[in-house]
């Protein structure tokens, strides 16, 4: 009798671990039309208050190489959300500039946005709603 509640609480946090884990998804990646060998991609993925503002509230990469490349974001809860991507050529973490603002590293971002003017989140912005989702960026 002593040990029902140890196994009751072991039966609810099992519980609410597998249902926490039944609401979250993946979004697989495909970064395409990289042309530059070294430094990073780095995808991060934003909501409405992180978008070009901070962090974001997850980030993936890899080694950049010429050609295409898949990125998974893992156990993502469903919302709204949009991902920029870039190729951090120097490894500095940072978009780099030239004299005239415009970029110096190669970006995109979801939505098929074209890289006309500086992005915003609802030009960008997705659904990730009840299962995984697959999406390709082209740089």
């Amino acid at each position: 009798m002593k040990s029902f509640p140890l196994v009751f609480v072991f039966i609810l946090v099992t519980s609410l671990t597998r249902s926490q884990d039944l609401s979250a998804y993946d979004i697989h990646l495909t970064v395409e039309n990289i042309q530059a060998e070294g430094g990073k991609i780095l995808a991060v993925l934003h909501n409405a208050e992180t978008f070009m503002q901070s962090e974001g509230v997850g980030y993936v990469y890899a080694e950049g190489k010429p050609g295409s490349l898949d990125l998974n974001f893992k156990h993502v809860v469903p919302g709204t959300y949009a991902i920029l991507v870039m190729h951090d050529v120097n490894d500095n973490y940072q978009m780099d500039f030239d004299e005239r603002g415009m970029p110096k590293e190669s970006f995109g971002m979801s939505g098929g946005v074209g890289h006309m003017g500086p992005p915003s989140f609802y030009q960008a912005k997705f659904e990730l709603s009840d299962k995984d989702l697959a999406m390709t960026i082209k740089l």
